[in-house]
């Protein structure tokens, strides 16, 4: 397999509308307001463009040293990343046969009852375990799989993210700080910061929107951003 391309996956990532743009204001799922979204659901409904992605993943995986037994994606903005990017990365191992890898996924909603391994998953990730996310905003649904995770008792070795919209949490933390603090390394395989620029102008969204998104950075990004 390739090694990680960044020059590539921006690419990817600008030509298969994962960046799109509001002149009236969304609520994020962190409660935040915001003029751009990015969501990689047009890409998981396709087959063959997620057998791109699940590569861009594991090439992304093997060229930061990153050593794993099982993919877990975020349920459920992940899920399905997760679970094919296991299939694929098991497929290739030397070992892989009966027994030598867990296929895991989340609930979105826990179980009332039953020990951790059945309240929070259909099929318990094993080893060394890299978490998958799709989209980070303030990274509360990963830190929260992270919990679930570790209350089964599973190690956590890396939390991956496609999209980082590189804002600061309302602690004043990057995302990326947030988990230095649980003790995982975060890892975003592309950032706003990055491809805003390059989508907005290519879409032309108008001054008043790339104005709107330029204060959203001032009040919220790690960084600020130049649209216009």
């Amino acid at each position: 397999m390739p090694e990680f391309n960044q020059d590539e996956f921006n690419t990817f990532t600008s030509e298969n509308n994962v960046y799109g743009f509001f002149s009236e204001a969304i609520t994020l799922k962190s409660g935040r307001k915001s003029h751009f979204y990015a969501n990689w659901r047009n890409v998981v409904e396709d087959v063959y463009l997620t057998e791109i992605l699940v590569n861009f993943v594991i090439s992304f995986v093997r060229d930061n040293d990153i050593d794993v037994d099982t993919f877990y994606g975020v349920p459920e903005g992940a899920t399905k990343l997760g679970i094919l990017t296991q299939f694929f990365w098991a497929k290739n191992q030397d070992n892989y046969g009966k027994g030598s890898h867990a296929l895991s996924m989340g609930r979105a909603k826990p179980k009332e009852h039953g020990a951790p391994k059945d309240r929070y998953f259909v099929g318990l990730p094993q080893g060394r375990v890299v978490l998958l996310e799709d989209v980070t905003t303030t990274g509360g649904s990963s830190l929260n799989s992270l919990d679930s995770l570790r209350d089964a008792g599973i190690d956590v070795v890396a939390v991956i993210s496609l999209t980082n919209r590189m804002e600061k949490r309302n602690d004043g933390l990057s995302v990326k700080d947030a988990f230095a603090k649980r003790k995982v390394p975060f890892y975003n395989m592309s950032s706003a910061l990055d491809l805003l620029p390059v989508v907005f102008n290519k879409v032309h969204d108008g001054e008043e929107i790339g104005l709107a998104i330029e204060a959203e950075f001032d009040k919220y990004g790690v960084s600020s951003i130049k649209l216009l």
